[in-house]
């Protein structure tokens, strides 16, 4: 059954040819979901208080192409994705900026979800919202100090992380190298100093809440145990960020949930992209190679973006360059002209879907999907549709041929090349062909390649 996502079910069948790695257990693993018909995965969201970067795109892109490779394989999936709008950045950026709280998420948050959608992605079944779920956040701290995990400590309350003693397993640290890499904070309400914050005290000026211990607000990493329990139930399937939330964000997450079902499963599988760098450098604002999604869009249509993404498998670091998206633009152009307007098969290639099924393997994907282009631009009709289902599956070759070699452009831009083709027409016919050739220089100078025939010029595409 087709599903509309450029997928094809096939069937429970299926269910043992696909595996992911677990991050908990560090080896590649027969994916089997605790529910064979519905598949539960939370992916850890945006703080909404600025602009999303590299890094961040990378990993919404992976998950994307993890929800549509379940989609392909399972009955029914559920992806929930959140969105944290009260977090200490988010206060800052308002300080900085001079907007209310609320204008800064607002604002963030409709420019992420703008970039996401030109990144091709999927929208989540669910997106919850931080501080639509106080309420839950609040009954499971309770919860954990009833069962002694948790206590008060100057207006704050903490996890006690001496009474789960599995803490650390996940990201496979121990107290004393959590306190040697500064990746958490010393405070002297602490008992053990990898004790960690559930609930903060908030001063007349910051957003808070009433709680039992007070006006304040969450800590961060309650936040996503509260809202993943309350959409998907615990245990669930798969639970997916950026390798930099390995420790401390899920670790936190692991431990006070784990505590919080007196010791029941979490999640069955944990999954995480790797860090990205720009130019062979840690991307910094300091050493200015700091790029949002938002620039990159600027500059590169959304597809050659989410192509650059996927070309490096999503577990390896990855190395960010403008020769890799211009690559991918150039290989974009020719997937385009190999299937032109033709439909996509019923079902995936074979081959694609093996490399996808083996912990998304894309890179081998994409060398299976770079021979149906070169069978579809020999002519074979076959190929061409199996390389538009592959590519949809993947998030690409989403739009007509004929709309990518002109650009996503305005509808002015289009008018503005209309006129100039017909100036050079004009000046063509009144054979002043010095002025129609620099008008047609004019335009190549901007990307624009004219397609002239001996009855004139028939169209225009941006130069590939």
């Amino acid at each position: 059954m087709y599903d509309g996502t450029g997928g094809h079910f096939n069937g429970l069948g299926s269910i043992l040819g696909f595996a992911l790695y677990n991050t908990a257990t560090r080896r590649k693993e027969p994916f089997r979901p605790l529910d064979p018909r519905h598949v539960r995965m939370y992916v850890c969201g945006p703080t909404v208080y600025d602009y999303a970067h590299i890094g961040n795109a990378r990993t919404f892109v992976a998950f994307d192409l993890l929800n549509r490779v379940l989609r392909c394989r399972f009955e029914r999936v559920t992806c929930a994705r959140n969105i944290t709008d009260i977090e200490d950045k988010i206060i800052t950026a308002a300080n900085e900026t001079g907007e209310t709280i609320e204008q800064v998420t607002e604002r963030t948050e409709r420019a992420f979800h703008e970039d996401m959608e030109t990144l091709g992605l999927l929208p989540p079944d669910i997106e919850p919202r931080a501080t639509d779920h106080i309420a839950e956040m609040i009954a499971m701290i309770e919860t954990l100090i009833d069962k002694d995990h948790a206590y008060e400590a100057e207006g704050h309350v903490l996890f006690a992380v001496a009474s789960h003693e599995a803490y650390g397993s996940l990201s496979r640290r121990n107290r004393k190298d959590m306190i040697a890499g500064a990746r958490v904070e010393v405070a002297p309400y602490k008992r053990d100093p990898c004790d960690f914050v559930l609930w903060k005290p908030s001063t007349p000026e910051q957003p808070g809440w009433d709680s039992p211990w007070g006006r304040g607000r969450p800590g961060w990493h309650i936040e996503c145990s509260a809202m993943s329990e309350k959409y998907l139930d615990v245990p669930f399937d798969i639970h997916g960020g950026g390798l930099d939330l390995a420790f401390p964000h899920h670790e936190n997450e692991l431990a006070q949930s784990t505590c919080a079902h007196d010791g029941g499963e979490f999640v069955q599988t944990w999954v995480h992209s790797g860090f990205v760098t720009v130019g062979g450098e840690k991307m910094s604002k300091s050493l200015g190679n700091f790029r949002t999604a938002r620039d990159l869009l600027a500059d590169h249509p959304g597809e050659a973006v989410r192509l650059t993404l996927l070309s490096t498998h999503y577990r390896q670091p990855f190395d960010w360059t403008d020769d890799g998206v211009r690559q991918a633009k150039t290989t974009l152009d020719r997937w385009y002209r190999a299937v032109g307007d033709t439909p996509p098969a019923d079902a995936i290639p074979a081959g694609v879907m093996a490399g996808l099924d083996d912990d998304l393997n894309t890179a081998l994907a994409i060398s299976e999907m770079h021979e149906l282009a070169d069978r579809a631009l020999a002519g074979d009709k076959s190929a061409a549709a199996a390389l538009r289902a592959a590519a949809n599956l993947m998030g690409l070759l989403e739009g007509d041929a004929e709309s990518w070699f002109k650009g996503e452009t305005r509808e002015g831009d289009a008018a503005q090349v209309g006129a100039r083709i017909a100036e050079r027409a004009a000046a063509r016919k009144r054979r002043d062909y010095a002025e129609a050739d620099r008008i047609r220089d004019d335009l190549k100078e901007q990307g624009i390649e004219l397609e002239d025939r001996p009855d004139g010029t028939t169209d225009w595409r941006k130069a590939g």
